[in-house]
């Protein structure tokens, strides 16, 4: 019997295999700390626990994007572990909140397998929920990775690409947060007067900060979610691959993005779902992270008059300012595009 694995490559996966991830993780204040420490993210609902309780959370609920990575951690030492890239993102949903002291646990369903044509690599498709203690979903979604394969020579395990939404329907984007008493949301201590009212659909907006990001942050970062895929951590192996050195995770870069973007859209308190995302290029160290957002639609709730929802569509880019609101060159990307994420926001309305 081995002790130990060498993860999964394409050859191992079935449609419709169930995977239980391994290693239960407690979220703690520390690991909020570590966080804020790595991306500087600056939302007041996510960063004091009086501003949080005083609209309605019993306190400060944890970032979504940290929720996202320690869940996506989870399942990569089975789905990812021997990839070549990360691919994307769609179908979605925060279900409900996470606070600090909550335990998550991720499982994954295979539900989509295609092989590409160098038969050295495929794609792999996985629907993953996040549950709490408790065994309530916090999270959901679906993602493609592109993994190798063990022997070129093996057959297919599959072939068929799931049919995927392309926008999540905003009516549930409620669900997962508590009625707000938006009376006693402090706009000044958020760091913007613009509220759901004052965007209009097509406004774009440059955030403008930059940031570079640094060798060790992003293995930091890329430890803190318990994520294992040699791609970001192993350069023995990869400084002999394709890139010539390790890739910096593309969850890096939408918390990057994110941490920008409240130049421009700090009351955008609670990312609801996540309609699709692309990572466009790859990363490496010492690139500078620049952002910008298009607001796509807007969307009144049921039952809610606290609180609207905007669709945003943010680009970021590597080594390029965003003043010009850079996304394409002819049909294809501008080369200093690297993600390309569409998705739902709250804000006080």
């Amino acid at each position: 019997m081995s002790k130990n694995s060498p993860g999964n490559f394409f050859e191992d996966f079935r449609i419709g295999a169930v995977i239980q991830h391994a290693t239960p993780r407690t979220v703690t204040v520390g690991d909020v700390a570590l966080y804020n420490g790595l991306f500087g993210a600056r939302f007041a609902v996510q960063s004091s626990d009086v501003f949080a309780a005083a609209i309605g959370y019993p306190r400060s609920p944890i970032d979504d994007l940290l929720v996202f990575h320690i869940v996506f951690g989870k399942t990569v030492p089975d789905v990812s572990f021997n990839a070549v890239a990360n691919l994307g993102y769609a179908g979605l949903y925060f279900r409900t909140p996470v606070y600090p002291g909550d335990t998550l646990t991720a499982q994954s369903e295979v539900i989509g397998l295609k092989e590409n044509s160098s038969r050295k690599t495929g794609i792999v498709y996985v629907r993953t929920t996040g549950y709490n203690q408790e065994r309530k979903p916090v999270i959901e979604y679906v993602r493609w990775v592109m993994v190798n394969k063990r022997d070129e020579a093996a057959p297919a395990p599959g072939d068929h690409v799931p049919r995927l939404p392309t926008v999540l329907d905003p009516k549930v984007l409620g669900e997962a947060v508590p009625p707000l008493d938006i009376a006693d949301y402090d706009l000044a201590l958020a760091g913007s007067t613009a509220k759901y009212g004052d965007y209009a659909i097509g406004e774009k907006i440059d955030h403008v900060n930059g940031y570079t990001v640094e060798e060790a942050e992003h293995m930091i970062a890329t430890r803190l979610y318990q994520n294992t895929a040699r791609i970001h951590f192993n350069q023995y192996i990869e400084g002999k691959g394709r890139f010539g050195r390790r890739l910096i995770y593309g969850g890096h870069v939408i918390s990057l993005a994110r941490a920008i973007s409240f130049n421009g859209l700090a009351n955008a308190f609670h990312i609801a779902a996540i309609n699709g995302g692309r990572h466009v290029a790859p990363l490496f160290a010492g690139g500078t992270i620049f952002a910008w957002s298009e607001v796509l639609a807007k969307a009144e709730l049921p039952g809610r008059t606290d609180v609207g929802a905007l669709r945003l569509r943010t680009i970021a880019t590597r080594d390029r300012p965003c003043n010009d609101f850079p996304l394409k060159n002819g049909d294809d990307y501008d080369p200093a595009v690297l993600l390309d994420l569409d998705y739902w926001v709250l804000m006080p309305r």
